[in-house]
């Protein structure tokens, strides 16, 4: 897979190049934001660091993410909770704190690639769910509510496709952070984990237009409702 790493290759994710490569990967680097731009669109892959010399790294991300579904996966230094929310909203399928081991990039980057390139003939792969108004065309990742279309994030609409699929029942924040976010870690259960989850929700419920298309059971987890 041809993957462009974003930022400074002393100290972001441009310096695991080599150890990427010799995993099978095609790895260009750009130092800046305005290069980045320049040639997000050949690649299959984004690593993404937000700490950049000429543009905001949040900037570039949402520019990325505005014409093209390339995944986009984010480094943040010092763990701040917030650079990952921004991150996240500004369309990033996944966030990474510095320094990082590479073992875990590499597990973050077939994760995110198994999210966002489903298998032929995989049930991902050939699904619409219809609820309602709302109807969501899993091969095209597109998602209509009473005719409008409405733009998602990729981790958006993973989340909203899985609640969809599973509107029977309530799906708790645990089986979204192991579905969705593919961690099984103890720390997915925690309150950093909840707040991933409610963040998500919170901003689907807005560009869905009410909050009843996602409601919450209290304790329990969330459910796909009729409007």
């Amino acid at each position: 897979m041809h993957i462009l790493a974003v930022g400074n290759p002393a100290e972001g994710p441009g310096s695991s190049a080599d150890r990427l490569e010799r995993h099978g990967h095609d790895v260009t680097v750009a130092a800046t934001g305005t290069a980045a731009l320049e040639a997000y669109a050949q690649a299959g892959l984004v690593l993404l660091d937000l700490d950049l010399p000429d543009i905001d790294g949040l900037e570039v991300c949402r520019r990325m993410r505005e014409t093209a579904h390339t995944p986009i996966i984010a480094f943040t230094a010092g763990g701040d909770e917030l650079d990952r929310v921004l991150a996240l909203r500004a369309g990033a399928d996944d966030c990474l704190d510095k320094p990082y081991e590479v073992r875990e990039l590499i597990a973050r980057i077939e994760a995110v690639t198994r999210r966002t390139h489903p298998r032929e003939g995989s049930r991902d792969s050939l699904t619409t769910v219809s609820i309602g108004g709302l109807s969501i065309d899993a091969a095209a990742r597109e998602v209509m509510v009473r005719g409008r279309p409405i733009s998602l994030t990729r981790k958006e609409f993973d989340l909203l496709y899985y609640l969809a699929r599973h509107s029977e029942k309530v799906v708790s924040r645990q089986r979204l952070m192991q579905e969705i976010w593919e961690d099984p870690r103890p720390e997915a259960l925690g309150p950093r984990a909840s707040r991933t989850v409610d963040t998500h929700v919170s901003s689907l419920r807005s560009k869905l237009g009410h909050s009843d298309w996602i409601r919450t059971v209290r304790g329990v987890g969330f459910r796909v409702g009729h409007v």
